[in-house]
């Protein structure tokens, strides 16, 4: 992941890297546009400042004719060819490439040259001149070095300042956002976010100030109700259940009344399991719980104690691979509930004189059942889902094992490999 401030730096760089490429050959042609505009007035002002030189001084023909020759001898570039007037054409002006005639440089260069019909005591004369263009090559690379200059320049100050403003700048953000990664919603904590006149960071601030009083309000009443309903609820199943036992215990009873009664005290005990079941789901979505570190491996033995009698009675053969002194963070009671769940589960489902082994490893725990068909994995873990016709099971089992692995920051997986059914947690 990138700061969001190299996000915004490196566009604005790249775009300016492309506008700066782009004016390198505009800026060339537009210095070489005004240099042949320049150099075209200049040779325009030279012939015509010429021809009025010679109009002005005392000279006859003679003396004209030789200060022409002796003009056309020493200035390189330059011609003045008396003409007639059924030669004379309009001014014309054009580039040409060639070697510079008095050079022993063999450089072809540029020139900028101009015909025109000039008059010299009222003759006409054709004057031609060629003026030199700075070279192309030199002129672009002299361009590319001077922008690159000024791109260095404004990337090493964009940096530094963007530097020096996102301390300040972005600083009552940070704070807010170390704020909120400290928060905890168990304590029912206030944040007091920095005081900011940035108009933005002011309006998420005030924004997050609402989101938190609404989440602490909202989970003060969820925690409340699973409380009340903590009490509230088992106690009128607890009575009903008690009667039942009273109810069941009555010699008097027939045959048939006492079936219903009996397959009332079930469902009952079933309804009194899910709500429990439900209350400890609602507590843990709460974040009811802490965490701290843990022995797995002395819960797993506890928990394979606990259930000898249920291995016993489906003559299910246990294997154990785990590895000793193996610790991890978590929450005691929980951790004990979903290694719980688990064994049940495989327990239920295994069939009679089945196989189920236990692997305990500093990383993960693995239970492994023996079975004969993959269950489907978009519903392993959703409550209510069933696999088989067994009603003894709230349902929830799975479920639990999930929103726990969830709350302590764990990963459960299931899949279906040479005849066994297999639940891993990674922690």
């Amino acid at each position: 992941m990138k700061p969001l401030l190299s996000k915004t730096t490196r566009p604005f760089i790249i775009y300016v890297l492309i506008v700066l490429t782009i004016s390198v050959p505009v800026y060339y042609f537009a210095v070489d546009f005004i240099w042949q505009q320049e150099l075209d007035e200049h040779n325009t002002i030279v012939a015509e400042k010429t021809s009025y030189d010679f109009n002005q001084a005392n000279m006859n023909d003679d003396e004209i004719q030789q200060n022409i020759a002796l003009w056309n001898k020493i200035q390189p570039g330059t011609n003045i060819e008396k003409i007639t007037k059924n030669q004379i054409q309009p001014d014309s002006i054009f580039s040409v490439e060639k070697y510079k005639p008095f050079s022993a440089d063999k450089k072809i260069e540029r020139y900028r040259c101009l015909k025109k019909v000039v008059y010299i005591k009222n003759i006409p004369y054709l004057f031609t001149i060629e003026t030199n263009i700075e070279e192309t090559e030199d002129t672009v690379m002299i361009i590319g070095l001077v922008t690159g200059f000024f791109f260095l320049l404004i990337v090493t100050g964009l940096f530094i300042l963007n530097r020096r403003l996102s301390k300040t700048i972005w600083a009552p953000f940070r704070d807010t956002l170390e704020k909120l990664k400290k928060f905890n919603l168990n304590n029912h904590d206030k944040i007091d976010f920095l005081q900011t006149d940035t108009k933005e960071f002011e309006d998420l601030n005030e924004s997050l100030r609402k989101l938190i009083d609404h989440s602490v309000s909202v989970y003060s009443t969820q925690k409340e109700f699973t409380e009340n309903a903590s009490h509230e609820l088992q106690t009128p199943l607890a009575i009903l259940k008690n009667k039942l036992d009273i109810l069941l215990q009555n010699k008097d009873l027939t045959e048939r009344q006492y079936q219903i009664a009996e397959d009332m005290n079930l469902a009952l005990t079933r309804s009194s399991r899910i709500n429990k079941n439900l209350l400890l789901l609602a507590k843990i979505e709460n974040d009811q719980f802490e965490n701290s570190d843990i022995r797995l491996d002395e819960l797993v033995i506890q928990c394979l104690e606990v259930l000898q009698e249920h291995f016993l009675q489906k003559n299910i053969l246990i294997g154990k691979t785990i590895k000793s002194n193996v610790k991890t963070v978590g929450n005691s009671s929980l951790t004990e509930i979903l290694i719980n769940n688990l064994l049940i589960n495989a327990i239920r489902y295994t069939p009679n004189s089945g196989i189920i082994k236990i692997e305990l490893s500093e990383t993960s725990l693995s239970v492994y059942n023996s079975g004969s068909e993959k269950l489907n994995v978009d519903l392993v873990f959703k409550r209510f889902s069933r696999f088989s016709s067994d009603n003894k099971g709230s349902g929830l089992g799975l479920a639990i094992i999930k929103e726990i692995c969830r709350f302590q920051q764990w990963e459960i997986y299931y899949y279906f490999d040479n005849n066994f059914h297999v639940f891993s947690v990674k922690f």
